[in-house]
């Protein structure tokens, strides 16, 4: 006597499978694959029909890798067409142009330089007046206290030969060295403690004032202006600024005694 089951399947729950045998014999291929990185090792495994033209199912496979789809990402490399990613060099003739360009603005810097700063503390004082015939001709004065050391008096000298060249017609200019024993009196005198050491005098030979160390060209300008003009007084009587110690100068004997140097 048979029993009925309790919970029986239900037959309708069973979908038929569908397998296609194979046409022929199977082949087998374990090839190992390496990535450009070769840090990663793939492993593929292919399941391979008889080739069967008639059926387009006929090439399965199966593959099983080892890896992210990320790490295959970056073993790919990408072609691209000749040139592109990289910067364009100049070529000749633009190389040509900026080398032209960069030494002619050298040249024009270099001749600016010279015509503007190439005025020498030896230039002033060659062009200087003595200072005894400075004070015997009735015009007033500028005397300066340098030094061929000095920076200061070498930096100043553009704007002195300026002012000079303005001027030269109604003042005397004096150019005396501190290194030249002849003006040790002078020296005491003016009380040149530092130089560059300007010391403007009336037409009487009398002091009005003095600018000493390197001051703005207008200081020294003015001054030289108010001599010229015959004024009573001079704007900047007394004005210091940077300087150089007249205490390091360089003793040396006089080689010419004429020499207002």
């Amino acid at each position: 006597m048979s029993r009925i089951a309790s919970k029986p399947v239900a037959l309708h729950k069973f979908r038929p499978s569908h397998f296609q045998p194979a046409t022929g014999p199977l082949h087998f291929i374990n090839p190992s694959v390496h990535s450009p990185i070769r840090k990663l090792r793939y492993q593929r495994l292919y399941c391979q029909n008889e080739s069967n033209p008639t059926d387009s199912n006929s090439e399965k496979n199966l593959i099983v890798e080892s890896g992210s789809d990320n790490d295959n990402k970056a073993g790919e490399v990408t072609s691209s067409p000749s040139g592109e990613g990289f910067p364009e060099l100049p070529n000749k003739s633009l190389n040509r142009r900026i080398a032209i360009v960069s030494v002619l603005g050298a040249v024009g810097l270099f001749l600016s330089g010279r015509l503007d700063f190439g005025v020498s503390l030896k230039d002033l004082s060659a062009a200087a007046l003595p200072y005894e015939e400075a004070l015997s001709n009735g015009k007033p004065t500028v005397v300066e206290f340098y030094a061929d050391w000095c920076e200061v008096c070498r930096e100043l000298a553009p704007d002195v030969y300026k002012v000079e060249q303005q001027y030269k017609d109604r003042v005397n200019f004096v150019m005396l060295n501190v290194d030249n024993t002849k003006w040790e009196q002078e020296l005491d005198e003016f009380g040149v403690e530092g130089i560059p050491h300007f010391a403007f005098l009336d037409g009487n030979g009398n002091e009005e004032g003095n600018v000493v160390g390197k001051l703005p060209k207008k200081y020294f300008l003015e001054n030289v202006d108010a001599l010229a003009s015959g004024k009573p007084s001079i704007p900047h009587a007394r004005v210091v600024g940077q300087f150089s110690s007249a205490e390091a100068r360089k003793v040396h004997q006089v080689t010419d005694p004429r020499s207002h140097g």
